[in-house]
């Protein structure tokens, strides 16, 4: 009887196929993407993604409780009433084993937990803890787990949430309370969604004995007039104040059967280079306002953010490698914080004089950063490029 309770609930993961196409788990969001398209017909093997986690790369379990939802988000495969949707739903026993199982059979180690929203937040929530709760102390399972936040939750909830995963995520998917209510009509940005990250944050503080998660957020880009200043602004904030681990940014792709079916998608280069911003904001303490935006408040998509700031700032003030602040060496292209670390120690052993000697110490592309230094007092000679 067991063993055909859990072929059943197998049977049903594989059903629902990878129902979390949109929800990036891993540190590689693009590449986990890319691997992935909608199709008719679904094996089992779609349930698994191998992911980049905080703790390495894992064959991760990607599941819901349930793909049913009360909420009409006007971009989700799952919202409300969307017919073409099939609605499967798991009880916490039924999960927690289908994870036991695979996690013993050695295809997973590690699990990305989300749900659709059924009965309200709390409800919904309780489910998603249930089922981690089991999992860590019914079967004992020590590895990766990641959580979805519902919006609204309790406090209590969260701070649970918390203690179970090595993760938590709050998908506040839009950067203003206006942009919110175009995309998901039904969601309150301030009292639903933030207040959950500056919670996950507080909580961090007032339990710093405890091995808590970190908590990511992510934005659908581009389906109701976000500018990239406005999504950086907000990420900023959140590096800043919650103290975010990792903030994802979804390119918008229209889904058929909702009410934005028919806008166009936005383009992937735009994602990149979001992406590409914000670890210059989160790793390399960047400001927002240096940040290359054109007028009507996006980022070039042509050339990197760090090299257009660079074509304004550095052609004409080059960096002097052998004398500059490790700051400065990060604000030249190509040099990230392994080069420039690279760079101070080997000036101390002597001068770099020539773009061979960058190379030398791991620079990959020093051709790339060469108009932009100074070596030795020297500007460098470089192949220029004749197309």
């Amino acid at each position: 009887m067991a063993g055909r309770l859990v072929s059943e609930t197998l049977t049903k993961l594989s059903q629902m196929g990878d129902v979390t196409l949109h929800e990036p788990a891993g540190d590689r969001p693009q590449a986990e993407r890319a691997r992935r398209t909608r199709k008719q017909e679904f094996n089992f093997s779609d349930c698994i993604a191998n992911l980049q986690t905080p703790r390495g790369p894992k064959p991760v379990l990607k599941s819901m409780m349930t793909t049913a939802c009360e909420r009409n988000c006007n971009y989700c495969v799952f919202r409300a009433g969307r017919a073409k949707t099939k609605r499967v739903t798991f009880s916490p026993d039924d999960m927690a084993t289908a994870f036991e199982t695979l996690e013993g059979a050695g295809k997973v180690d590690g699990l990305f937990l989300s749900s659709g929203i059924i009965k309200g937040s709390v409800t919904t929530q309780d489910k998603i803890i249930d089922t981690a709760d089991i999992i860590r102390n019914r079967q004992g399972y020590r590895g990766y787990i990641h959580l979805k936040i519902m919006p609204g939750i309790e406090y209590d909830q969260l701070y649970r949430s918390m203690q179970l995963a090595d993760r938590v995520s709050v998908n506040l998917e839009a950067p203003t309370s206006e942009r919110l209510a175009a995309l998901a009509p039904k969601k309150i940005f301030i009292e639903e969604l933030v207040r959950m990250l500056q919670w996950a944050q507080q909580i961090r503080r007032d339990h710093q004995d405890e091995r808590l998660a970190s908590s990511i957020t992510q934005f659908v880009v581009g389906a109701v007039g976000d500018t990239d200043l406005e999504l950086l602004s907000m990420s900023d904030k959140l590096y800043s104040q919650a103290k975010l681990a990792r903030v994802y940014y979804s390119a918008f792709g229209p889904v058929p059967g909702t009410p934005f079916e028919n806008l166009p998608a936005t383009e992937a280069i735009r994602e990149f280079r979001l992406y590409q911003s914000s670890f210059l904001l989160r790793d390399y303490k960047w400001d927002v306002e240096e940040l290359p935006f054109l007028r009507d408040g996006n980022l070039r998509t042509d050339v990197d953010p760090k090299q257009a700031w660079a074509d304004e700032h550095l052609q004409h003030q080059p960096v002097e490698v052998m004398a500059a602040e490790r700051e400065q060496l990060l604000r030249i292209p190509g040099v990230g914080p392994v080069g420039a670390n690279a760079i101070i120690r080997a000036r101390r052993r002597g001068k770099l004089t020539e773009l061979i000697h960058l190379k030398q110490i791991g620079i990959r592309t020093p051709d790339k950063l060469a108009k932009y230094v100074l070596l030795n007092g020297v500007q460098p000679a470089h192949q220029l490029k004749l197309f």
